[in-house]
């Protein structure tokens, strides 16, 4: 099974946060699932790359040709797919991916999780899609989801497609349901 996590290209404030992406891919390696991810060497998305293979996982990095840059691009990976730009890279990673898997980060994460909950919702696919909610830090958006769901924007059906995990194991348990 492949599991693509987006996450941060920082390490945030928060050192729980790179404890929780190490943990998680540690968990990915020990079951034997290939994580997909951004293939930055830096913040959240380096912990997580690097757990993984510390622990005989394998990885596959998909980075644009404009973000690669040897300080920015992981060269200790299994793969690393350079593709043209941020489209092929999601398109990339969400046709490689078997579950998505968030945690925290920007703009940029944000950005790809709602693509991929909209993919899932217009039929493209469909993929478990699951937030890790770590220390609480998807508490306000999750809460903006269920005030939309309750405002008549987002059917209930369809919020449905979002699940919450708490823990490293839950992710793992709710990305194979499907």
């Amino acid at each position: 099974m492949n599991i693509c996590v987006y996450c941060g290209s920082s390490d945030g404030r928060q050192s729980s946060i790179l404890d929780a992406a190490k943990e998680f891919g540690q968990l990915l390696a020990k079951n034997r699932f290939r994580l997909v991810y951004g293939g930055s060497s830096l913040g959240v998305m380096g912990s997580l790359a690097n757990s993984v293979m510390r622990n005989g996982g394998k990885v596959t990095g998909v980075i644009p040709e404009g973000l690669f840059r040897k300080e920015v691009a992981h060269q200790g990976i299994t793969e690393l797919i350079t593709v043209a730009d941020m489209h092929e890279r999601k398109s990339t990673m969400a046709n490689l991916a078997d579950a998505f898997v968030a945690l925290p980060g920007g703009f940029g994460t944000l950005e790809e999780l709602f693509e991929i909950i909209t993919w899932n919702q217009i039929g493209i696919f469909n993929k478990p899609v699951v937030i890790y909610n770590v220390n609480g830090f998807f508490d306000s958006l999750i809460a903006m989801i269920d005030l939309s769901v309750n405002a008549g924007f987002i059917k209930p059906e369809n919020r449905n497609i979002v699940k919450i995990a708490e823990t490293s194991e839950d992710c793992l348990r709710l990305c194979r349901q499907h």
